[in-house]
């Protein structure tokens, strides 16, 4: 059966890279501000992550826990100095060079905070807490601890400014303390309390964030500014259909109608292309991916592997979901990129590195 997860894994994980390689090339055939060498870019990042998985799957998880505080405070180390020395592309200073080549720490960050977390909720914490202690105790060690293990890096990610992967960020603290058992209850007076603390919040946004946000319920109101890209996103995946247009054949990518269409609409290509059916293609091979990492996290004996296999896949998950539902005017722009799909170095590699990790907890517990 483990075998069977291990090879459906690699499987999926191939056909998403496979589907995203060619919606790069199409992407960047025609684009007069995007060279072709993203494509080859991409194929080599792919071609390195595949090695990555099998090696990851042959490394012991359990040496995660060791270093995962350290590897947290290397992330803050490496946000701090993107801040100071970063590059700087389309007014975001998210990207530090190294050797040549743009590292995003922000994506180092998201996986640290997962191990980190799950180290901390390794000693069961939330069950030991729960039952019968005093609340304020409870709300301390459960939900106050692990906020502000996650609150340094969201501002720090905020301030670079990425409002996506800061909200991707708390979403992951959520959902971490979730599966680890602090009470729905408690979580949802926490989130009360954000929710009353975010009108403030909008202040601290910047004039182009607030623009996407107030589009969102209206793009037409600014549609050659902050409307513009959903506008054209949704028109492209609306003019697929069942079938698509076909590959190399899509109007809004081929005569750049479609902005940011190798990285973060990179699935607006995809609809437009291959249609309906090439879309919930793509869907499918993400559902059964975030579904053979349910069926290992559940599996998992230990509370540190169950907790990284558990968050590695909500960050899968959710970070698919915000994508696509931001593609189609579902949700508001806040720059995401589609996992193993989307052009983006280090967001690539670092999908891989957790994927092989899953495929390290599921041949580990084959052998238990």
């Amino acid at each position: 059966m483990r075998r069977g997860v291990e090879r459906t894994i690699w499987l999926a994980t191939i056909a998403i890279m496979i589907i995203g390689l060619t919606a790069i090339y199409s992407a960047s055939s025609q684009s007069t501000r995007v060279t072709q060498g993203v494509f080859f870019d991409q194929l080599l990042c792919a071609l390195i992550g595949l090695g990555v998985m099998l090696f990851l799957s042959r490394f012991d998880y359990r040496k995660f826990y060791d270093f995962s505080y350290f590897l947290y405070g290397a992330s803050i180390v490496f946000l701090i100095l993107v801040l100071l020395v970063g590059r700087q592309i389309l007014g975001a200073q998210r990207w530090i060079e190294l050797g040549g080549l743009n590292f995003q720490p922000s994506e180092l960050a998201k996986f640290a905070i997962i191990l980190s977390l799950s180290r901390y909720f390794s000693v069961n914490i939330p069950s030991r807490i729960n039952r019968g202690r005093d609340f304020k105790e409870t709300i301390f060690y459960t939900i106050v601890i692990p906020f502000f293990l996650v609150v340094v890096p969201s501002l720090l990610i905020f301030k670079q400014p990425d409002l996506g992967t800061a909200i991707l960020v708390f979403a992951i603290f959520i959902a971490i303390i979730f599966i680890n058992g602090v009470k729905i209850s408690y979580i949802l007076s926490f989130l009360g309390t954000v929710a009353a603390l975010a009108p403030f919040l909008w202040h601290l946004l910047k004039p182009y964030q607030r623009a996407r946000l107030s589009v969102f319920l209206n793009p037409n109101a600014d549609p050659l500014g902050a409307g513009y890209t959903i506008i054209q996103s949704k028109i492209a995946v609306g003019s697929g259909m069942l079938f698509g247009r076909g590959w190399l054949s899509g109007t809004q990518n081929q005569l750049n109608f479609l902005p940011e269409r190798h990285t973060d609409f990179i699935f607006s290509v995809i609809g437009e292309e291959w249609g309906l059916l090439g879309a919930l293609l793509l869907v499918f091979c993400f559902y059964v991916l975030v579904d053979c990492g349910l069926l290992i996290a559940q599996q998992t004996k230990d509370r540190f592997g169950f907790s990284v296999a558990a968050g590695i896949v909500s960050l899968f998950a959710i970070q698919v979901i915000i994508n696509i539902g931001m593609v189609l005017g579902l949700f508001p722009v806040v720059g995401l990129t589609l996992p193993l799909v989307s052009y983006g170095r280090s967001s690539f590699l670092m999908f891989v590195v957790m994927i092989g990790i899953l495929l390290n907890l599921n041949r580990k517990q084959a052998q238990l």
